[in-house]
């Protein structure tokens, strides 16, 4: 009987072990403070917060004074809460061309939005050399495919098709149906000029996408004869990395350049769905020259940075990235687009987590591994700020145990019947149904991470959902843990659920869940105290 009771004793003992602590200012941690933030950052005088406003730059002020006034160490270049980084827009030239030869036959001189346009990130200059069809025009070790496999594209211009290989296939190693990075026309472009080829034309992969849609109107949209409220941008590191003309061509100007061939599009398109890529293959007789003027214009931009420093001696070069994003969709001359859950309600958990954080480092209390507050910026025009990151890191990225990042937890995931392309792939659900939910995006990529999550959820009492890592409606890639996801590093988005109000004007500070979105913050804040004091790192499973 003694020893039953000493073995019992043992087994108590290594449970209580086991239990977590709870983390120091958890429960100070309150709805009243993110509320009064809240009603500023999404007030009616910031305007939106679009990016490149006099609004969007206050933000990014007002979130720095947050992190000074409370103590946080600068995390930026030169002792500073900012990092810097460029996007870059671009506006057509005069000069824009594109001529065809096919053989014997006459030449076709195609002006922009007659068969073709360049794209915004295209380089500028004049390029001719034969025809090379390169399938998806996708190079991706890490899933052992390449559509260039021994090609030697110098001299040439790469046909390559939209899109890439199984994109409704749930088991396709291409990020399921989610659309997957190695896909983006600018990394094709990457791909193509690497391999030596002097230029490139995109083709829409008709055979998955029948019909083709309304050229002539894709191109009116994409070179608008009016600059849009919302201007294109991408990363200025990237666009610098392009140096060969780029452009999309109609279904129908690719059927004339495969006549050599003897194939229709759609027979050539279906020959790349393979499982390791497509050779290149050569469209006898069409010599393409291609003259691209497109100007581009570069834009400073910035996140917004702090840190506290971690009290062990061997982990506090390791980092906990806790994170959101403050820009959103701006306002025009009649509607102003608040949001307050997209992503203000973020916002202001990442200042309480970070209050609660230097509050018990005044009381003795500090993380073992250093934990960074990152407010990113431009994430509504394509997670620039995050992606930014991950060009200059400010940590290793193989020294980042983990990413918890907040963008939308404030409201309760609501799906109506007919509410169109932005709720594509999500079933009709209510808002009450999911009143103590909180989605989980990325859980699939580390069981580790997830089980961190669960964990914490224990004293905090949230149902976690765990559903559309694989889905059409690509929200895994829709907000900032996705760079680091694809660049090795475990991350989770917390995320309470679209909405009717979401990307509208009605997305606004009173109609926040500030119960729910108190215990959502909690939950963040307990989980990367956990992650911040325990020995072992979460694994990724798969990028």
């Amino acid at each position: 009987m003694r020893i039953r009771r000493l073995v019992i004793a043992v087994l108590l003992g290594a449970a209580a072990a086991a239990a977590q602590e709870r983390a120091p200012g958890n429960d100070a941690i309150r709805k009243e403070n993110m509320r009064a933030d809240l009603f500023f950052l999404a007030g009616n005088e910031m305007r939106g917060r679009l990016v490149d406003t006099a609004e969007n730059r206050l933000a990014a002020e007002w979130i720095k004074s947050r992190f000074e006034r409370m103590g946080l160490k600068p995390a930026g270049p030169g002792n500073s809460y900012f990092q810097p980084y460029n996007l870059m827009t671009a506006t057509l030239g005069d000069e824009n061309r594109l001529e065809i030869a096919i053989g014997d036959t006459a030449e076709l001189r195609q002006r922009v939005g007659q068969d073709y346009y360049p794209l915004l990130f295209s380089a500028s200059g004049t390029v001719r050399g034969p025809l090379v069809f390169a399938g998806f025009g996708i190079t991706a070790p890490h899933l052992n495919y390449d559509d260039y496999r021994g090609a030697d594209l110098r001299g040439k211009v790469a046909l390559v098709l939209d899109h890439e290989p199984g994109e409704s296939d749930p088991n396709s190693p291409f990020d399921g149906v989610v659309t997957s990075e190695p896909s983006s026309a600018l990394r094709k472009a990457l791909y193509a000029q690497e391999k030596g080829a002097v230029g490139i034309l995109y083709v829409s992969d008709v055979h998955n996408h029948r019909g083709g849609g309304n050229f002539d109107a894709a191109a009116r949209n994409y070179w608008p004869a009016e600059p849009p409220r919302v201007r294109w941008f991408t990363l200025g590191a990237w666009a610098d990395r392009v140096r060969i003309p780029a452009a999309q061509i109609s279904p129908g100007l690719a059927a004339v350049l495969l006549r050599g061939l003897g194939l229709s599009l759609e027979e050539l398109a279906r020959s790349a769905e393979t499982a390791g890529g497509s050779a290149p293959v050569a469209l006898p007789g069409a010599q393409v020259v291609l003259t691209a003027t497109v100007t581009r214009h570069v834009i400073a931009d910035r996140n917004v940075v702090g840190l506290i420093e971690g009290a062990d001696p061997k982990l506090k070069d390791e980092v906990v990235i806790i994170c959101a994003h403050y820009d959103h969709e701006g306002a025009d001359d009649n509607q102003i687009f608040n949001g307050a859950d997209d992503d203000g309600s973020g916002i202001v958990g990442l200042i309480e987590i970070a209050e609660a954080y230097m509050a018990a480092a005044r009381a003795g209390q500090r993380p073992r591994r250093t934990v960074l507050f990152a407010a990113w910026n431009s994430e509504e025009r394509g997670l620039l700020g995050a992606w930014a990151y991950t060009e200059q890191p400010l940590f290793p990225l193989e020294k980042t145990a983990a990413v918890l990042n907040m963008d939308m937890i404030g409201r309760n995931e609501e799906v109506e019947a007919g509410g169109g392309g932005r709720f594509r792939g999500l079933p009709q659900q209510t808002a009450e149904s999911n009143a103590n939910a909180v989605g989980l995006l990325g859980y699939s990529r580390s069981a580790t991470l997830r089980a961190e999550v669960e964990r914490a959820n224990r004293g905090i009492g949230l149902t976690l959902q765990m559903r559309y890592d694989n889905n059409v409606s690509n929200l895994l890639r829709r907000s900032d843990h996705w760079p680091f996801l694809n660049r090795g590093v475990p991350g989770i988005w917390f995320h309470t659920g679209l909405h009717p109000d979401y990307h509208t004007q009605f997305d606004r500070p009173e109609k926040i869940n500030y119960d729910k979105m108190e215990k959502v913050t909690r939950l963040v804040h307990q989980t990367s105290w956990n992650l911040a004091l325990q020995d072992a790192r979460p694994a990724l499973d798969r990028k």
